[in-house]
C-alpha cells in the first residue's frame, strides 16, 4: 500500500440513481472510513471550517479518535461543506486512483442528497436556492425599489435574521427590473465576420445565469461589448433556467436534473447550429463542465454541452493563441490584486485572467489561490456568515498588504463579500469589466 499518490486525480461518476446511495447506515459507514482517513492526514485543515471542526471534535473527545466522537457531529461537518471541491483537487493523496478511493466533496453532496431527501433542511435554504422564483419575483418592477430598498435596512436586515436567518450583514446584491435578457434583446447584435479557430467557432451564446441576468446585467453587457469588440458574434439561447448549482449544494438532485432537462435542450440547439457556450460566473460554467456530466454521464447530449462550454479567458485566450485577439489596449490597469475563485481553479485550464490581463500595458496580477469563503448562500446564513469571514481573512489580509489599484474576481460574490470584509471603500472590478476598461470601451 502507498502513502498518498502522484497520480492526476480522477473522478467518478456520482451514482445517485442506485439506490444504495440514499441508505443512511451505509452513508453512515463510508462517513466512518473517510472521517478516519481524514484525521490520520490533516492536509486540509486550512481549507474550509468542515475539517477544523472534525479535527477538534476528535481531539476533545475521550479516546481523541473517531470511535468516541457523536455521530451527529458529522451532519455539523457535512453542514460546512460548500462543495468547493479544493480538498479533491489539491490537497488530499487518497483521491482516486489511489485504492482508498477518496471523494470527499461527492461524500459530502451524498450525505447533502440524504438529508433533502429526509426533508431535514431549512425552508431558507429552500428558499434561497430557488434562484429562477426570487430572481422573477424581486425583479417586477416598483417591487423590485421594495426588495432592493429592504435589503438596505437595518430593521429589516434584523427581522430577516430572526425569522430567515439571513445574517444582517451579509451581502445581498441589489435587483434589476432591466435584466441582462430584456437588455440583449433592445440591442442590435448580429452582422460579424466570426472566424473559427481551434476549438473555438467565433460564435458565443451566453448562458446568463440567474446572478448575471438579475442582479448584475452589468457584468453581462460588459462580456458582450468585450466579445463584439473581438469580433465574435453574440447570442442568448431563447430560454434559460438557473444551473443548478445551488441546488446541488442542498442536496436536491431531482430538482437539478429537472432544470437539466429544460437546459439541455436549448443549449444543444444553438451548438448544433455552431455557437460555443459562455456564462460568466464560474459556478454555472463548472457545473455544465464537470457536475452535470458526473451526475448523467450516460447522456451524450449533457457531454456536448460540456464539450462546448467555456470561461470567458478560456475561451478569449483560446482565441489570442491563433492571433485573434485584439491587444490594442488604450487603458493600463495598474496592480490587480485577484483572487482567483474556487470554481475557476477546479476547472483545470490554469490562471487564463490573469494571463489575459497581464497582456495590458503596465498592469501586474498578483493572483491569491485562497477560498472566499462565500459560496453563493453559506455566507449569508446567520449560522456561517462569521465562519465564511474568517475563511475570507487571509484573503482579506492578502488584498490590503498589496495596496493594489484595483480588487478583483472571477465571481462577482465572492469578490463583494471580500471587499466587505475590506471595509474602506476598496476599488472593486470584475475582470471583464477592467479588460472592457482597458480597450476603452
Amino acid at each position: 500500500m502507498r502513502e498518498g499518490s502522484l497520480e492526476a486525480p480522477t473522478r467518478h461518476p456520482l451514482d445517485w440513481k442506485n439506490p444504495d446511495f440514499f441508505n443512511e447506515t451505509k452513508l453512515f459507514d463510508e462517513l466512518e472510513r473517510t472521517f478516519d482517513i481524514c484525521h490520520g492526514c490533516r492536509r486540509c485543515f486550512n481549507l474550509c471550517n468542515a475539517f477544523p471542526l472534525l479535527f477538534d471534535v476528535i481531539d476533545e473527545s475521550d479516546t481523541m479518535e473517531l470511535d468516541s466522537v457523536d455521530k451527529k457531529v458529522y451532519w455539523d461537518v457535512v453542514d460546512n461543506c460548500y462543495l468547493c471541491d479544493m480538498c479533491f483537487m489539491s490537497k488530499c493523496p487518497y483521491v482516486p486512483p489511489h485504492e482508498w478511493d477518496l471523494d470527499f466533496p461527492h461524500l459530502m453532496l451524498r450525505a447533502k442528497a440524504v438529508k433533502f431527501k429526509k426533508d431535514d433542511v431549512k425552508q431558507r435554504d429552500k428558499l434561497i436556492t430557488s434562484t429562477d422564483k426570487i430572481g422573477k419575483l424581486a425583479s417586477i418592477p416598483i417591487v423590485v425599489n421594495v426588495v432592493n430598498a429592504a435589503n438596505k435596512n437595518n430593521t429589516v436586515r434584523k427581522l430577516l435574521d430572526s425569522t430567515l436567518g439571513i445574517h444582517p450583514d451579509a451581502i445581498i446584491p441589489a435587483y434589476h427590473t432591466e435584466t441582462a435578457r430584456k437588455q440583449f434583446a433592445k440591442q442590435n447584435h448580429g452582422g460579424l465576420a466570426t472566424e473559427a479557430c481551434g476549438e473555438t467557432t467565433g460564435k458565443v451564446a451566453i448562458f446568463t445565469t440567474c446572478y448575471g441576468n438579475y442582479n448584475r446585467p452589468d457584468l453581462v453587457n460588459d462580456l458582450v461589448d468585450v466579445l463584439e469588440h473581438n469580433e465574435i458574434a453574440v447570442t442568448m439561447a431563447s430560454q434559460e433556467s438557473c444551473c443548478g448549482m445551488p441546488k446541488l449544494e442542498l442536496g436536491d438532485l431531482e430538482e437539478v436534473e429537472r432544470l437539466k432537462d429544460n437546459n439541455i435542450p436549448q443549449l444543444i440547439k444553438l451548438i448544433n447550429e455552431g455557437w460555443d457556450i459562455i456564462a460568466p460566473v464560474p459556478s454555472c460554467v463548472l457545473m455544465f463542465k464537470q457536475e452535470l456530466p458526473l451526475m448523467f454521464p450516460d447522456d451524450a447530449d449533457v457531454a456536448k454541452v460540456r464539450d462546448a462550454m467555456f470561461d470567458p479567458f478560456e475561451y478569449l485566450m483560446l482565441r489570442h493563441k491563433a492571433s485573434l485577439l485584439k491587444t490594442e489596449f488604450k487603458d493600463e490597469l495598474g496592480t490587480v490584486s485577484y483572487q482567483v475563485a474556487c470554481h475557476l481553479r477546479v476547472q483545470n485550464i490554469g490562471l487564463k485572467t490573469k494571463e489575459l490581463l497581464e497582456l495590458i500595458p503596465n498592469t501586474s496580477v498578483k493572483a491569491i489561490e485562497r477560498c472566499s469563503g462565500h459560496d453563493g448562500t453559506y455566507a449569508i446564513k446567520s449560522e456561517f456568515h462569521d465562519i465564511s469571514m474568517k475563511i475570507a481573512k487571509p484573503v482579506i489580509n492578502r488584498v490590503k498588504k498589496a495596496e493594489a489599484d484595483v480588487f478583483s474576481s472571477d465571481c462577482p460574490m465572492a469578490a463583494d463579500h471580500i471587499a466587505s470584509g475590506l471595509k474602506d471603500g476598496a476599488n472593486v472590478k470584475n475582470p471583464i469589466s477592467l479588460l472592457k476598461q482597458a480597450y476603452g470601451l
